[in-house]
């Protein structure tokens, strides 16, 4: 039987991206991504909102760019996989999982930020390697990788997109 496996998102940033290198030395960044959805509900006869938060991984150069021009708040399009993540907390042993989205496309939504903080004006796509399928490389478990926020990428006035 035939399978796929695509999801888009479009979102806002819940943190500043920060780039870290696995051994092999590869780029690797975790997103978090809030999604809105809007619906009316019929028996309150009112218009409901709520919001998802997707965690997205980035590998390579689009981890990069991501670390350089996306900050807490910004507008982001990606396209990608889900993946199920399963292991063993090492202070329960209870088994944890969970669904994220390993990012494979990556477009820059909005103009610059007031200020202009060298942030790349939007709608830019990040092409070329991002491209390709970047599942965990082996090791990745033991690289040190740290999913938390907080750090982001620098750039200054005049900077362009890369690509």
């Amino acid at each position: 039987m035939a399978s796929f496996n695509k999801v888009i998102l479009m979102g806002n940033l819940t943190r500043d991206p920060q780039v870290k290198y696995i051994p092999s030395g590869s780029a690797v960044t975790e997103l978090g991504l809030a999604v809105n959805r809007t619906w009316f509900d019929k028996q309150s006869n009112q218009k409901k909102e709520a919001v998802d938060f997707i965690d997205v991984t980035l590998w390579g150069r689009t981890a990069e760019i991501a670390g350089e021009y996306l900050t807490k708040g910004r507008p982001v399009l990606i396209e990608g996989r889900l993946q199920y993540d399963t292991w063993e907390d090492k202070q329960t042993n209870k088994k944890m999982s969970r669904i994220r989205v390993i990012g494979e496309t990556m477009q820059l939504l909005g103009g610059r930020p007031e200020g202009g903080g060298g942030r790349a004006p939007g709608p830019q796509r990040s092409s070329g390697p991002a491209q390709q399928d970047y599942g965990a490389p082996s090791g990745f478990e033991d690289s040190g990788f740290d999913a938390g926020g907080g750090g982001g990428g620098g750039g200054q006035d005049g900077d362009e997109v890369p690509f």
